[in-house]
């Protein structure tokens, strides 16, 4: 004999009986199915209901599916003992098991299918991000052409957050990736007695590639995320909706604002991560190479040409729109649950990471071909 709350196994009988008691309710449903799954039961059964109680739906549905699941071997020879309520209700869960069928096994994939499914959702995203695109520069272009349709007090928080509040973190990497970089080229150097050509590959290096790619993938991670999480949560809560009810431009309240704040912060922000880059490498190269503050200034006078600088500066701009479109793209068209926003925010981020590096291979063979 097996004992339980909600039933009982007697397996010492001729043919093996399962004795339902007690109530079975949606409260108890968790320990009701744990407690069949761990039963052994026969193949062939008979089911004695005389003292069950009470059964609903849902506990009605896991005794179904563990003494006649779908497509097993299982019989149960009889139902003993069940009144004419529970009776109903069984026989209504088992035509709708019978109605909804085993589930279909979807066909794998091969190779080349997988390759063209990846290939189609690739450039629908792609499809999706050039229309956010055009309709942000619309957008953009209305604000140029009518300066009043600017909301100037949504700009100067967006300017805050993407830009002030992030200048400690960018300040601090630039910083560490200065010192890292002037410590490798010092440890090559240093066998050649060209210590003095640290300064050049450092503030060359810095200035035009580093500190852009590395402010830019910093943002990406910080300001695309949060836009993407910020217009995902509204979305999800029908902010977005009842800002169009409203009869306002969800563009002109929503998107434009975080573009042009982004586009505006970044090659500050660069700026900021060109002096700290350099200044971190003037520390290491002090310590380490013996070259003073004031050499090393001298040096980079002589090696810096203003381009590298401005170059790096040209860049910031534009990474700076590719990581707000696809930010605030990827925040209005997010699912409207709670997972989605998760997912979209997470995809945000190696999206922007993705397209900055490519941008940057992109200006470096173009740069590179225009000789600048």
């Amino acid at each position: 004999m097996t004992d339980s709350p909600w039933f009982q196994l007697d397996s010492d009988a001729t043919r093996p009986v399962l004795r339902l008691t007690g109530r079975w309710r949606l409260a108890q449903l968790a320990r009701i199915e744990a407690s069949l799954t761990a039963l052994s039961l026969p193949d062939t059964l008979t089911i004695d209901a005389s003292a069950l109680e009470q059964i609903d739906t849902a506990s009605a549905l896991v005794l179904l599916r563990c003494v006649e699941p779908p497509g097993g071997h299982r019989m149960v020879a009889s139902w003993v003992g069940l009144d004419e309520v529970s009776g109903r209700l069984l026989e209504q869960v088992r035509n709708r098991m019978a109605v909804m069928g085993a589930p279909v096994a979807r066909p794998r994939r091969g190779l080349l299918a997988s390759l063209g499914y990846q290939a189609i959702i690739l450039g629908d995203l792609l499809h999706g991000h050039l229309n956010h695109l055009g309709s942000t520069v619309v957008a953009i272009g209305t604000v140029l052409a009518r300066p009043a349709r600017l909301r100037l007090r949504e700009l100067t928080v967006q300017l805050e957050q993407t830009g002030l509040q992030a200048i400690p973190v960018v300040a601090l990497v630039t910083s560490l990736i200065g010192v890292v970089v002037a410590y490798l080229l010092g440890l090559q150097a240093e066998k050649y007695g060209a210590n003095i050509f640290v300064v050049d590959g450092v503030g060359i290096g810095a200035t035009r590639e580093f500190a852009p790619i590395i402010v830019a993938v910093v943002v990406a991670g910080r300001s695309g995320a949060s836009f993407t999480a910020q217009l995902g949560s509204m979305r999800l809560t029908e902010e977005i909706d009842a800002i169009r009810t409203l009869g306002l431009d969800a563009w002109q309240v929503l998107v434009v604002p975080r573009v042009l704040a982004l586009m505006l912060a970044l090659p500050l922000l660069v700026f900021v991560g060109d002096v700290m880059s350099l200044l971190g490498a003037m520390a290491i190269t002090g310590t380490m190479l013996d070259i003073s503050p004031s050499g090393f200034t001298a040096r980079l006078h002589e090696a810096l040409d203003v381009r590298h600088v401005i170059v790096g500066l040209a860049k910031a701009p534009v990474f700076a729109l590719v990581i707000a479109v696809i930010g605030t793209r990827m925040g209005m068209t997010v699912g409207r649950d709670t997972r989605a926003v998760g997912a979209a925010t997470t995809s945000t981020v190696v999206q922007s990471i993705v397209a900055v590096i490519l941008l940057d291979a992109g200006f470096a063979v173009l740069f590179q071909a225009l000789d600048i």
